[in-house]
């Protein structure tokens, strides 16, 4: 498979369209007729070498990244991992177990910007209970090394493991959409959590190290916790202040700095 485009990315909705020679509306239907495995496949036939995953290494990662071995040439794939500098400890060693058990073809993506001179610059920006703050956090360490990532790599199309019932914004996704000038497909976006637990214990697939002291999300080490009875799920991350970092939104970009 060597399908891709020449055009110029990001692309406008219509040239999107034109690739997948369809409306969007009706990709979105059929996909919907498929299995998560189906939509991968589905995607890679049409995007090719401009396809890609990206993954954050968190609770539930394994399950898409072990699906991808349903694609000819899975193993080649570039999977894209944000790295902010911040993560757990867990995370980088969960990271490097499932790159080695799945053969994964990870591609590291970082802020040109070390976390010691963005805390230089602008202070711990995590900690001022401002919004502002937080998506200018995000915007340096996440969103821009992401899109840095898709344009290096000349990524049209890529898959991520969101699930509908994880965010009020994630309810509202659909199967495919563009976002930046690019498609986002979502082969798990009508997953739920037991469909994820059956799948993982399933196939045997290991848990983050995190899951066993009540971990359900986890993203930065200062901006994740375990449930409590007040706290679950996404509402345990940044803060509280939102629920979204930015990745997997349609926006602007800035200039971060």
């Amino acid at each position: 498979m060597t399908k891709a485009t020449s055009a110029a990315i990001p692309l406008n909705e219509e040239e999107l369209a034109s690739i997948i020679k369809m409306p969007l509306k009706e990709a979105r239907v059929h996909l919907a007729s498929l299995s998560p495995q189906e939509r991968l496949i589905w995607a890679y036939q049409n995007f090719g070498l401009g396809f890609a995953l990206t993954t954050s290494f968190g609770i539930q990662s394994s399950v898409l990244l072990h699906m991808i071995k349903c694609l000819d040439a899975g193993s080649e794939i570039p999977v894209i991992w944000v790295d902010t500098g911040y993560l757990p400890k867990e995370t980088y060693l969960y990271a490097n177990q499932l790159s080695e058990e799945l053969s994964l073809n990870v591609k590291v993506f970082q802020s040109p910007i070390s976390p010691a001179r963005m805390e230089a610059l602008h202070g711990r920006l995590w900690e001022t209970d401002s919004v502002k703050d937080l998506e200018k956090y995000h915007l340096i360490r996440k969103v821009q090394p992401l899109e840095e990532g898709l344009e290096d790599l000349n990524v049209i199309c890529w898959a991520s493991g969101v699930r509908g019932g994880q965010t009020d914004a994630r309810n509202s996704m659909s199967l495919i959409d563009p976002i930046r000038g690019r498609f986002s497909v979502r082969p798990l976006l009508d997953w739920t959590p037991k469909d994820v637990f059956y799948y993982m214990e399933k196939h045997r697939l290991p848990q983050h190290p995190l899951f066993e002291k009540g971990y359900s999300t986890v993203g930065d080490w200062h901006s994740s916790g375990p449930d409590s009875n007040q706290t679950q799920g996404r509402n345990t991350r940044f803060r509280g202040l939102k629920q979204e970092c930015g990745i997997h939104l349609p926006g602007m970009m800035g200039d971060g700095i």
